[in-house]
């Protein structure tokens, strides 16, 4: 069953197909270029789907067929980035929207094909995992443009390729392709565009799947040991989780489709 949602703009297309949630950057004469306000309607979707139980995983994509996100709307610079208090408030808002697809609750799946540069390039690296087609290309134009990255762009791209690529990847400013960045590590798979869409409902529905209180704990202890400040860890909250998962039903239900040699039915409870 499919269930739209209705947003504040219609350059974001969001939507839930049994229990995986749905995010498009629909912008596709703009290669899926990002404004302020699709930023806004991101914002409104991931949290709608934070609060929906029956969402257990979500796919972030564009419409189009040629890009995944290629970064900023440079049309809306004038406007949106044209002073230091209009950059500020930008970059301000947009580091919310990483922040909040870095650390969200539930597993997350970048399906790229086509460009994904600058900003959607940043936008892939928050999300746990990224799945691309054969045709995609990768890069940081930024020193092409006098453009400045923060630290946490530029920290979340080191954390998946290591800052030798990294480097090169943003000293250059050069495109690479598919098999490249999965050579890095920037994605974990390659597949042929005819089969992206099934190869990621796959992951999707294998993932939504599993014990949902299971895969909550070990995302938030794996961000916690990516976690840029060590000491800000929270070793207590890691513990609580992984208490939660035993005390579950859940847990009752696994050991038992084991032993009766069925698929388990997990609630996430």
């Amino acid at each position: 069953m499919t269930t739209q949602l209705s947003l504040s703009s219609d350059k974001i297309l969001a939507h839930t197909e049994g229990a995986v949630g749905h995010v498009i950057f629909n912008n596709p004469e703009r290669y899926n270029a990002v404004s302020l306000e699709m930023w806004d309607a991101v914002e409104q979707a991931l949290s709608a789907f934070v609060e929906n139980d029956d969402v257990r995983v979500v796919v972030l994509s564009g419409a189009g067929g040629k890009a995944f996100v290629s970064g900023a709307d440079i049309s809306k610079f004038e406007k949106e980035r044209g002073s230091k208090e209009a950059v500020e408030h930008y970059n301000a808002h947009l580091k919310v929207v990483y922040e909040l697809i870095e650390n969200y609750p539930k597993p997350t799946i970048a399906m790229i094909n086509g460009h994904c540069i600058g900003g959607g390039l940043n936008l892939a690296t928050c999300t746990d995992f990224r799945i691309a087609s054969a045709k995609s290309r990768f890069a940081m134009p930024a020193a092409k443009l006098a453009l400045g990255y923060p630290y946490d762009a530029i920290r979340r791209l080191v954390n998946a390729v290591g800052a030798g690529a990294a480097k090169q990847l943003m000293f250059t400013a050069k495109s690479i392709d598919a098999d490249k960045a999965l050579q890095l590590g920037l994605v974990q798979e390659v597949v042929d565009e005819d089969s992206l869409a099934d190869r990621i409902t796959e992951l999707a529905d294998n993932i939504a799947g599993n014990a949902p209180l299971t895969i909550r704990a070990m995302k938030y202890i794996a961000t916690q040991v990516m976690h840029r400040d060590p000491t800000a860890r929270d070793f207590d909250r890691c513990d609580e989780l992984v208490a939660a998962c035993f005390a579950s039903e859940d847990y009752v239900e696994g050991r038992t489709a084991f032993m009766e040699k069925r698929k388990p039915d997990f609630k996430g409870r």
